[in-house]
């Protein structure tokens, strides 16, 4: 599943070719696209012909756009296979298109964003947006935490919550109502870097060890962004149809029996939440 860095790279992209863009027609191929809105085809075409884009951004693993009414979104969540494309608003069908939408830009004249999903597990959808302290939010994503590259992240409120769990700190790294956008991958990859046990009870760690977690899973996640993202199998991919390349980097996670970057020993896999864990050994013990 696209994790942070991923999202973060799809919405980049196209912030400067929907900002301000008019939307002029909605095509809704396949419904199933559209688990996260209800009421269906029609009505989600309605709310969206005729306005404009004012703005894209993010939280964990949702993205969303801003409409000009200020008070809704366009909401997307990625699932397993999803990919947002931009295209020229006559350029063949993608395979696995499911909604295509038209927009007229001021400068870069028409284009249109094209929804993609080989396996059906994402979805679009029109969403109210709340306030959500200094900032607005689609409801949908308003019950998970921020991500620790947003500015109004807590460091001191995260600390406490990890501290107070008796749980696999890999499991609290994986709830998104803890910390947002980190994923199976950037998780093995930040304990990894702090040589932490994916295993190992989170009340067990220290205010040092939290505190240095916390510091490699931001460095992890700048690194992903830098490189465009993690593809193994190019269903992740930006908005030119373009895979990421920090698979080249992980040092951890998918290098099962590779040796360990920094002793040697063979990296270790392990089922974990009818996922993986991969991990170090060695370095990464249960004391």
């Amino acid at each position: 599943m696209p994790e942070l860095p991923e999202v973060e790279v799809v919405r980049a992209g196209l912030a400067p070719a929907t900002t301000g863009s008019l939307i002029s027609a909605v095509s809704v191929f396949d419904e199933r696209a559209l688990t996260r809105h209800p009421a269906g085809a029609e009505d989600f075409a309605t709310q969206l012909e005729g306005r404009r884009f004012v703005d894209a951004d993010r939280r964990g693993k949702f993205l969303w756009l801003a409409l000009d009414d200020g008070d809704r979104a366009l909401i997307a969540h990625l699932g397993m296979s999803g990919q947002m494309l931009l295209r020229r608003p006559d350029a063949p069908a993608e395979r696995h298109e499911r909604i295509r939408i038209h927009l007229e830009h001021p400068s870069h004249g028409e284009l249109a964003v094209v929804f993609s999903d080989q396996r059906t597990f994402g979805s679009l959808a029109v969403d109210a947006l709340v306030d959500d302290g200094p900032t607005r939010i689609p409801t949908q994503a308003a019950h998970i935490a921020r991500d620790p590259l947003d500015t109004l992240f807590d460091d001191v409120r995260f600390r406490d919550a990890v501290r107070r769990r008796s749980s696999a700190i890999k499991r609290v790294l994986l709830d998104q109502t803890v910390i947002s956008g980190v994923g199976n991958i950037y998780a093995d990859e930040a304990l990894w870097a702090a040589r932490i046990h994916p295993e190992k009870p989170a009340s067990a760690l220290s205010t040092q060890a939290v505190r240095r977690l916390l510091g490699e899973i931001r460095a992890v996640l700048l690194k992903a962004l830098a490189e465009g993202g993690t593809s193994f199998d190019a269903q992740y991919v930006n908005v030119n149809g373009q895979a990421g390349y920090f698979a080249h980097s992980l040092n951890a996670y998918g290098r099962t029996g590779a040796p360990c970057a920094r002793c040697g020993t063979p990296i270790r896999r392990e089922a974990f939440m009818n996922r993986s864990s991969h991990f170090c050994p060695r370095c990464q013990r249960v004391r």
